[in-house]
């Protein structure tokens, strides 16, 4: 190899070894992305869009549902209702191709006569996707090909209730366990499955469904398993199921739900409700619950779960019926920083050091996640219609869904 040819060489393999860990690209494989906190750290978004706004690669027809889709190397992985079946769809997420469905009958029916179709989203852990109907029914198909691997009907084999909405926790899947609030009877509230057959490895609680979701986390030097079940925090030991902390943190109206997820930030705890519960920071890296502040004027999250950035949090206060505001507020103590008004209701998603905030009503908007005020880069409407299910952010590409459509847009 000659001189130049060697240099040359030198430069590229230092260049590669230069380049920053946020730049590699990360699936979106569950709710809420990779960590499951509503953070993006791919480096290859654009600064803004152009006035008629970022460009929609395809979009395709869709069934009922708030289920936001999945995406893993390359495969959009798509849960919706259509007709009286439910359907898990594996698309090629560069094109919107249809690669494989899997689908089953669904008898579920809406007490209030709101979407019928899945609430919670689909989740991927190595060649095994995992969904859960309104109707409670927990599935395992294949990444491949789409074949069934197992079933479990959670609310006639553990005696759970409907709930007002149907099952909507989303699962999470950590090493060989499946964790799902179930919300059964005789201490089923919180189940564990074996994530390749299906089988109970243990049951804890008799906490009812909630509508949020579990996380994990190290607290105080041990890894556990977070739930924001419909009677607060519980937190257990992944392995056995024991509860280490336990706090009440629900409305005095039995018509109310828990929604959003906890956040976990070092041995803190953020949970946020509406009904006029509110939001309260725990910290339990005493080994003990201690509240550090609780406020319902402070950080009230309805449905749509807040992201944290160096010490603050960005997100939706207030019902959404009657129209929420976007706010900053400071972690450590509940205070205020700077709020939005005219969003109404949405999601937002942390981009590094930008918000990406999907109204209800189908704006897109791209602002700066800090405290020091609200300021927008970029702004588009993206969907017609109702947008409530989050969106999917993979190599640069979002992917979001009304109540009929789901499009994949063009943010590098």
């Amino acid at each position: 190899m000659s001189q130049t040819r060697r240099l040359s060489h030198a430069l590229l393999t230092a260049a590669l070894v230069l380049v920053p860990a946020t730049l590699v690209a990360e699936d979106w494989r569950q709710l809420l992305g990779p960590r499951r906190d509503g953070t993006y750290n791919g480096g290859d978004l654009a600064a803004s869009w152009p006035e008629s706004g970022p460009k929609t690669l395809w979009q395709r027809e869709v069934g009922h549902g708030f289920s936001n889709p999945v995406v893993v190397g390359g495969r959009l992985i798509l849960f919706h209702r259509v007709g009286d079946e439910e359907l898990i769809e594996s698309l090629d997420a560069l094109t919107g191709k249809p690669e494989w469905t899997f689908r089953y009958a669904t008898s579920y029916r809406d007490g209030f006569g709101f979407d019928p179709g899945p609430r919670a989203s689909p989740v991927v852990a190595g060649s095994q996707v995992y969904t859960f109907s309104p109707q409670g029914i927990l599935h395992c198909v294949r990444l491949t090909d789409g074949k069934k691997v197992w079933r479990v009907d959670t609310h006639q084999e553990f005696d759970a209730d409907k709930g007002y909405f149907g099952a909507a926790s989303t699962p999470l899947l950590d090493g060989t366990s499946l964790f799902l609030n179930v919300g059964g009877s005789g201490g089923a509230g919180i189940i564990a499955f074996d994530k390749d057959t299906g089988r109970v490895l243990w049951k804890a609680t008799d906490d009812e469904a909630s509508y949020s979701s579990p996380v994990m986390a190290e607290i105080a030097g041990r890894k556990l398993v977070v739930f924001f079940t419909r009677e607060g925090l519980k937190a257990l030991d992944p392995k056995t199921g024991d509860v280490r902390y336990a706090m009440r943190w629900r409305s005095r109206s039995n018509a109310s739900v828990n929604a959003a997820l906890p956040l976990v930030i070092g041995n803190r705890v953020f949970l946020s409700s509406s009904y006029g519960t509110g939001a309260v920071l725990l910290d339990l890296g005493g080994g003990e619950v201690k509240q550090v502040w609780s406020s319902d004027d402070s950080l009230s999250n309805h449905y749509a779960t807040s992201v944290h950035k160096a010490g603050y949090l960005y997100g939706f206060h207030g019902r959404q019926e009657y129209g929420q505001v976007f706010r900053a507020v400071e972690l450590a103590t509940g205070k205020l920083r700077w709020e939005q008004e005219g969003f109404r209701a949405g999601t937002v998603t942390l981009a590094n050091d930008r918000l990406l905030i999907l109204a209800e009503n189908g704006e897109l908007v791209m602002a700066a996640a800090s405290p020091d005020g609200f300021k927008v880069f970029s702004r588009a409407k993206i969907l017609d219609g109702v947008v409530r299910a989050y969106p999917a952010l993979a190599d640069g590409r979002l992917y979001a869904r009304n109540e009929s459509r789901l499009i994949c847009v063009d943010l590098r």
